[in-house]
């Protein structure tokens, strides 16, 4: 006999009981995706406007990922990397190629693709920049967010994420972001190895930093032989209009880092790009992961990728940001402060008399969903696949919502 289906009701309450209270989830329980669009289990449909933060870029369960899903996972799904699998290598030769690096290093999450960089530019710092042993420095700029395993946390200047979890990683400093001045005095420092940085700082509410400053940064950390790690864990696959959100400056990175996206929604999949001067330094022994680079994640993602460029979704990001921008600039200022976004990764700033989560809610009720961060900021970042006239509908559902609260 067939299980009787879950209401919403009861679908919160379980995970209420039973589950780790490490989110707050908005209250909408889905069961059903596709393209921009989510159902749940009433049956109510809505514009996903969060993506999975980015995660779900092609759009939910695209066909062609799925298919690729399906056709690898009756052959093969995991070897570990104790043996080769006809997978890896063809999927490490594509995206080295169409990305300029010498390497990939496969992993599973995007935070696990943070903490292979901060490792390999440890590694690299004392075997090629022969910083003493034990005092690399790595620079992170604040408001940063890339996970919360003990390194993340160690680089946040968030105490949400970070308070109690001490004590923390050693060598790891904080300049604020967007700061040129602040860097420079940072990598002068001769033990300094890293700088980690997002093009657009996704968590901290879509902050882009002022044009330039990735082309300063390249300059400055070549200038002082420090690695330059890229966080495009958000911001790259097409996110912002671009394959990569710092071709935007035309500059590049010692160390990329990819997730999210990087399988369409699909598994966790993440990746560290870089060339062999720097990725050379990690031996067998030195850094693994049972899961990364298995061949259902190696098959998913080249499909996911292909599908990023195939179905042109970088062009329509970047074609789409300027009808997304202006839609969202008819909402009155009384109401949204701040519009600001790349491509199709938005944020708004709510006026401080409407309260961003009550907005979210409200959005909910009408059809559309995200989430607040940060206080007053709710981000927008609908899956690339997504049309002209759905962008439309989208703003306006958000347009209407806003007006309708009343000072």
């Amino acid at each position: 006999m067939a299980q009787n289906k879950l209401s919403s009701e009861e679908i919160f309450a379980l995970e209420d009981k039973y589950g780790c209270r490490n989110y707050a989830p908005l209250q909408v329980a889905l069961t059903r995706g596709e393209g921009a669009f989510v159902w749940d289990v009433e049956g109510r449909r809505y514009y996903d406007f969060l993506s999975a933060y980015s995660a779900v870029n092609q759009g939910h369960c695209h066909p062609r990922i799925i298919k690729a899903l399906n056709e690898q996972a009756n052959k093969l799904t995991l070897v570990s990397r104790a043996f080769y699998s006809d997978q890896l290598g063809k999927y490490e030769k594509f995206m080295t190629q169409l990305l300029g690096y010498d390497r990939l290093l496969p992993m599973n999450t995007g935070v696990e693709g943070g903490e292979s960089a901060c490792k390999i530019a440890r590694k690299w710092g004392y075997e090629v920049k022969k910083i003493p042993q034990n005092q690399a420095k790595i620079i992170f700029a604040e408001g940063n967010f890339w996970g919360r395993t003990l390194a993340a946390v160690s680089s946040s200047s968030d105490p949400t994420c970070s308070d109690g979890f001490g004590p923390y990683m050693p060598c790891f400093e904080l300049i604020p972001y967007n700061d040129i001045p602040a860097l420079e005095k940072a990598l002068q420092d001769p033990n300094v190895a890293a700088f980690m940085v997002e093009p657009i700082q996704g968590e901290a509410g879509v902050v882009i930093p002022d044009t330039g400053y990735l082309q300063k940064v390249r300059a400055l950390c070549t200038k002082y032989n420090v690695l330059w790690i890229a966080d495009e864990v958000q911001t790259g696959l097409g996110r912002t209009g671009k394959l990569l959100a710092v071709e935007h400056e035309g500059v590049k990175p010692d160390i990329l880092i990819l997730g999210k996206a990087l399988s369409g929604g699909v598994l966790p999949v993440s990746a560290v790009l870089a060339n062999n001067n720097v990725m050379d330094v990690i031996k067998p022994g030195t850094h693994g992961s049972t899961y990364g680079g298995n061949p259902l994640a190696c098959a998913v993602a080249t499909e996911a990728i292909k599908v990023l460029l195939e179905e042109k979704l970088i062009e329509n990001a970047a074609r789409l940001e300027a009808v997304f921008r202006a839609e969202l600039e008819k909402i009155p200022k009384s109401k949204v402060n701040v519009v600001r976004g790349r491509g199709l990764m938005f944020a708004i700033v709510i006026d401080d008399s409407i309260p961003a989560y009550e907005v979210c809610k409200r959005l909910r009720d009408a059809g559309l969903i995200t989430k607040p961060t940060h206080g007053q900021t709710i981000r927008l970042a609908p899956p690339l696949v997504i049309t002209e006239q759905q962008i439309r509908e989208g703003a306006s559902i958000i347009q209407k919502v806003l007006e309708d609260f009343k000072k």
